[in-house]
Formats: C-alpha cells, sequence, structure tokens
C-alpha cells in the first residue's frame, strides 16, 4: 500500500522480494505488511512491520512458491502513526472498535487457532465489524509441513511471534481517501441440491439436502461432487464460499475451512474452467489501481496458478482471506480512492 495518493493509480498491491531488499525497507522505517515463510521471518530485524507466515504468492511475476522470498505491502503512513495490536479470545470482539474513526484495518490471523476460530464464526455479530473498513488473511504454512509446524503471526516492532493471538494494524487515513473494500469470488451457486445445516460449526455430520436429512459424507461420495468446488451462498447479493477441507467417509464427517451456518441455504458452486483468465477478465478496469491484495491458497492449487498471472494483482496465498468477514476461494483487494 503505497503512501502517497498521488500514485493511487499504480498497481502497488505489494512486490515479491530477497531479504536484502526487506531489509532496506525494514531500515528506512516504513510501515509494511509481510508475508513469508516462518524461517525468513525470523531473520528480520524489529521494525514497522506486521506479518504472517505463508510461502505461496501471486507475484510480479505469476504465482511462486518460495521459502526464500518476503512478499511486502508498504502501509500508508501519512495521516498519523499506524498502530499495532494484539487481539486474543477476549478482546478479538473490539477490532472494528479500536481502528481510526477514518482509515484502514489490516488483520492476520493464525489458521487452525483458537482466535481463527472465533473470528470465523462470531466476526459479523462484532460491534462496528461493518462500518470501519477491515481486511486481511489467514496465516499458514507451506502444506508440505501440516501437523508439523504453526502457522504464525509477528508483530516486528517487538519481534513477538504467536500462533495464538491475531495481530491487527489500524491505519488511520486523510479525510480525502477513502478505502473501498471488493470481493472477487470466480464461484456462482450451481443449479443442483439446496443444502442447509442443522447448526454452525467447521464440520457437519448431517445436513438437510432439499429438506431431507441425510449424511453429508455419503451424500457428497453417492453424487460424486468435486469437493475442489465449495459451498456458495447468498449473503443479500454477495457470494460467500465455504471450503471443504477433508470428507472422512469412514467417520460420516466433512470438514470445512470456515464454519457453515444454520440460517443460510447453500449450493455447490459451478466450476470455473480456467482459474487464471477467468481472474483476469472479472477484474474491473479500476482494480489495476489496488494498493492491498491477497488471494487464497486453494486457487492456487486447485486453478494450478504457479507460473500464471491474475492480471495486475498481487500478494500472498493465504489460507483465507478477510473482508470484514473470514472468506474462502476468493481474491480480496483494496483501492485508495480521492474523495
Amino acid at each position: 500500500m503505497n503512501a502517497s495518493p498521488s500514485s493511487l493509480s499504480s498497481p502497488v498491491s505489494g512486490t515479491l522480494m530477497d531479504l536484502q531488499e526487506a531489509l532496506v525497507l525494514i531500515r528506512r522505517g516504513a510501515y509494511l505488511s509481510i508475508a513469508a515463510d516462518e524461517s525468513l521471518l525470523r531473520r528480520l530485524p524489529s521494525g514497522n512491520w506486521i506479518a504472517g507466515s505463508i510461502p505461496y504468492f501471486m507475484a510480479q511475476d505469476g504465482g511462486e512458491t518460495s521459502r526464500q522470498k518476503l512478499f511486502i505491502t508498504e502501509l500508508p503512513a501519512h495521516a498519523g502513526t499506524p498502530l499495532l495490536r494484539w487481539y486474543d479470545n477476549s478482546n478479538l470482539h473490539k477490532v472494528a472498535l479500536d481502528a481510526p474513526a477514518h482509515g484502514l484495518t489490516v488483520l492476520i490471523v493464525p489458521a487452525f487457532s483458537e482466535v481463527h476460530s472465533r473470528f470465523a464464526r462470531e466476526a459479523p455479530a462484532f460491534e462496528d465489524q461493518y462500518m470501519k473498513p477491515l481486511v486481511g488473511w489467514i496465516a499458514g504454512v507451506h502444506l508440505d509441513d501440516l501437523g508439523q509446524a504453526a502457522p504464525r503471526v509477528v508483530n516486528g516492532q517487538t519481534l513477538t511471534f504467536s500462533g495464538e493471538h491475531a495481530l491487527a494494524v489500524h491505519i488511520p487515513l486523510p479525510e480525502s481517501i477513502y478505502p473501498r473494500i471488493e470481493i472477487l469470488n470466480l464461484f456462482r451457486p450451481g443449479s443442483g441440491d439446496v443444502i442447509r445445516f442443522p447448526s454452525i460449526g467447521f464440520s457437519a455430520h448431517e445436513c438437510f439436502v432439499n429438506g431431507e436429512l441425510v449424511n453429508l459424507a455419503q451424500y457428497l461420495g453417492q453424487k460424486n461432487i468435486d469437493t475442489r468446488l465449495p459451498l456458495v451462498a447468498d449473503y443479500s447479493g454477495a457470494m460467500i464460499n465455504v471450503s471443504f477441507k477433508a470428507v472422512d467417509a469412514a467417520a460420516g464427517q466433512v470438514d470445512f475451512y470456515a464454519p457453515v451456518f444454520d440460517d443460510v441455504e447453500y449450493r455447490i458452486a459451478e466450476p470455473v474452467p480456467n482459474y487464471a483468465k477467468t481472474f483476469a477478465q472479472s477484474l474491473p478496469a479500476d482494480a489495476v489501481g489496488a494498493s492491498w491484495s491477497c488471494n487464497c491458497i486453494l486457487n492456487y492449487l486447485y486453478g494450478e496458478l504457479e507460473g500464471q498471472r491474475t492480471g495486475p494483482m498481487t500478494g500472498p496465498m493465504t489460507f483465507g482471506e478477510i473482508a470484514y468477514q473470514l472468506l474462502n476461494q476468493t481474491m480480496v483487494y483494496v483501492n485508495l480512492e480521492k474523495l
């Protein structure tokens, strides 16, 4: 995110760089959002940065997996000093209340933590949650390290690493600049069965299919559902995905990357034939000036985006995206617009 309003028309959503380039920015005192493998984050000096662990990126040259590079976005600091603040289950509900009256908050949450679970379930009901611009992402690990390494979030000012706390940077903005948050979701509900759930959660055994109670794992197997396609719900015109994490047919359990809710109708998404091309074609013209962006690791994997570009947008490929609430299999970006 570039600090200069005069450059808001430039594609400045971030750059993948090596350690030496990152050190120059940190030592200059710039406020930065950083994504990199934990081993690389532990080599950084203290400074005005916020970070999360992830080694997957949509870089300036295309999708890339790297444990030796860092993705860095410069944050604006021309209307006051950005404030870094930790959140756990006791104060997470205050994340929007703590935000500046006019500004932007970037929140990084470690995957699989209690604070991740609470944010996913309860964020839509937090006070002022949709009144203050809030974006962010879910920190993760290299998929080879699942079950062996924990996702981390880092406060660069104190060099504190945490796998149980979320970290926000609250950024005041001048009244002349407005942060517009956009969600790009390639998926639309298919024409198949209507699925509802009896309770809220990250997993489910049973669900209602067209009003009939069935075991979800059995249903997915019998219908030969491609679980790379998410469940999609229409939230007052906004398409929100819930991605499948695992299907245990023996136990009859299905796990998700985001919670399902008991008051929402879902359908399996329509297939997307070409992720990279569809992303590029779906971006509105003003997305070229995006100042911050992230995309989903599932889009990276299922869309085979390594080496491909999704238009001009760059950013980390994450274990979840945040645009006021937790999202899956979407791209989120922010435009800083002059009023």
